[in-house]
């Protein structure tokens, strides 16, 4: 790993982009191709390449398994809430009307909101895999 110098400034510079599109991808899942599993997806990536070019140990100290098996219920909640939220509201479960003031923004936020929480948990999914299997002792 010591000699691979240009692999590790190419990673350095290249994986804030990675990130930053995941972010663009999930955004701009509303207005076209996109949304919270193929951001998920992405960021997932990143944490893969980091971990690839500058080992799973190091990657573990950037985000840590404690944080990414919290990721999996936290989405899954996220999800879950925003749909109580609108049974709270006199709504179906999932009907984002009324979670605000009028009904096209409640659907922005309901889209939004739900496709956060299926980032949160399909990123924290495949990284608890991608690290349960690297991790694993070779024999």
């Amino acid at each position: 790993m010591r000699l691979d110098a240009i692999l590790r400034v190419v990673a350095k510079f290249v994986l804030p982009f990675i990130l930053v599109f995941g972010l663009y991808v999930q955004f701009h899942g509303d207005f076209g191709p996109g949304g919270g599993f193929q951001a998920g997806v992405i960021v997932a990536a990143a944490v893969f390449l980091h971990a690839i070019i500058f080992g799973l140990d190091q990657t573990k100290l950037i985000v840590p398994p404690v944080i990414v098996e919290t990721m999996v219920p936290l989405g899954v909640l996220v999800f879950a809430g925003v749909g109580v939220a609108a049974m709270l509201t006199g709504s179906n479960y999932l009907d984002y009307s009324h979670l605000a003031h009028d009904q096209i923004h409640g659907q922005e936020w309901g889209v939004f909101l739900v496709e956060a929480g299926v980032l949160i948990t399909v990123s924290g999914t495949m990284i608890a895999i991608f690290y349960a299997v690297a991790g694993r002792d070779r024999k």
